[in-house]
């Protein structure tokens, strides 16, 4: 039985450290990269590497990285994301579009394509980390989700192609997850309070409301990661290519 090792992607703060850090307690070695690696990411692996995951090269550098360090690779969290906001869809740029997609969905395809020989040796696992922007209509964040609507496609066709190799591909769509996106000085949830009136504070108390979250919470990393855990765990050996919502019931869709 060998070791049981991961990759993360975006693995700086949020949902990402939450994950490195659920892993690890699994027993998952696990190599973490991120535009820039902070003390509390270090603290919980030593494998943690600084990469820019917008660029081909670096998607490539962090899986020969973790197969050198490793030796294997069993499971690749996809999770690394995010744009700005735009007022709609006409003031988003090509510039704009092409910095998201990168961001947000061409990290996944290069990383995948990357780590999938490793990850059909060892008969692995991917989980990426979409959103429930995927399924929902939200001008200012038209671009981040066209990428996320594309990613939970992308999961699909993957599973699809890889399942008879011994692949699992799953998706995790979160809405609002109390993260930096939304609570941090400078962020999204700045510019969306600032719009709504509000300081950010008062905004944040207020998005179970402003967004219709049934649960009256916002969803906290460690439950995206404790799913994350059980996808890629032999508990589940049977689930891929499906898509799971935790949203606090924000979608009313069936």
């Amino acid at each position: 039985m060998h070791a049981k090792n991961a990759i993360v992607t975006g693995a700086s703060k949020g949902i990402g450290l939450a994950v490195v850090e659920a892993l690890v307690a699994d027993g998952y070695r696990v190599v973490a990269g991120a535009r820039t690696v902070p003390e509390e990411l270090t603290a919980l692996t030593p494998l943690a590497i600084p990469v820019d995951l917008t660029t081909a090269e670096g998607n490539e550098r962090l899986v020969e990285y973790a197969e050198a360090e490793l030796g294997g690779i069993d499971l690749l969290v996809n999770n690394v994301g995010g744009t700005a906001l735009a007022d709609g869809f006409l003031s988003a740029t090509d510039e704009d579009w092409a910095h998201t997609l990168d961001l947000t969905l061409m990290s996944t395809v290069r990383a995948t394509r990357a780590a999938l020989p490793g990850l059909i040796e060892r008969r692995g696992s991917v989980v990426n980390i979409g959103s429930v922007n995927s399924r929902l209509a939200v001008p200012h964040l038209v671009a981040y989700s066209a990428a996320k609507a594309a990613l939970a496609s992308l999961g699909k066709s993957l599973a699809e192609e890889f399942g008879a190799r011994g692949v699992r591909v799953n998706t995790i769509s979160p809405g609002p997850v109390r993260t930096t996106v939304w609570t941090e000085p400078g962020s999204n949830g700045e510019e969306l309070a600032r719009r709504a009136g509000l300081t950010l504070a008062e905004f944040v108390d207020r998005i179970p409301e402003l967004t219709g979250l049934s649960t009256g919470d916002m969803t906290e990393p460690s439950e995206v990661a404790a799913l994350v855990v059980f996808l890629a765990s032999r508990q589940a050996p049977n689930i891929s290519g499906s898509d799971f919502v935790i949203d606090g019931g924000m979608l009313k869709e069936i």
